[in-house]
């Protein structure tokens, strides 16, 4: 069963890529899934959003740690390729991308993890703030293909007002 965000927000999926239907997502924590159409020996590339509330401590470098924390539970080889603090000092954000070895449909798969934080305000509350995470899984051998319309989803990503616009 798929968990909602802490935050509305709407985005725009990239041309081809489908959303997974709810029974296909394998992970609790996931709000919103896509999958890009043409599979890379037989892993399809996918996207994923997930988020939570920003506790008053917390810094995007630490839950971009925490992720690489849960990732090396249930996958091999875990490593940091990048990582890099953007945004401005009101809508700050977080880049990080690994590199790892799992197993997936029994099949032993290298693949890519291009993570994005965003840190949001809360539209009832600015003073809170949530964090989005968004996540581009795919193969070594097709992520780069697959980057770009990740990178166009990023730029769609802002909270909703409910307005409209």
């Amino acid at each position: 069963m798929p968990t909602t965000l802490p935050v509305p927000i709407e985005f725009r999926l990239p041309d081809g890529w489908l959303p997974a239907r709810p029974e296909e997502l394998d992970a609790a924590d996931v709000a919103f899934a896509a999958v890009h159409p043409k599979p890379d020996s037989g892993f399809a590339a996918n996207i994923s959003l997930d988020g939570e509330m920003l506790p008053d401590a917390a810094m995007l470098a630490d839950l971009a740690d925490e992720s690489v924390a849960r990732l090396n539970k249930v996958a091999e080889s875990v490593t940091v390729a990048h990582q890099r603090e953007v945004g401005s000092i009101d809508a700050p954000a977080l880049t990080q991308r690994l590199a790892f070895s799992s197993i997936v449909d029994g099949v032993r798969r290298d693949l890519v993890q291009s993570q994005v934080y965003l840190s949001l305000s809360d539209v009832e509350d600015p003073h809170k703030r949530a964090v989005i995470r968004l996540t581009l899984t795919a193969t070594a051998a097709q992520h780069d293909a697959v980057l770009g319309d990740f990178q166009d989803f990023v730029r769609t990503v802002r909270p909703d007002t409910g307005t409209g616009d």
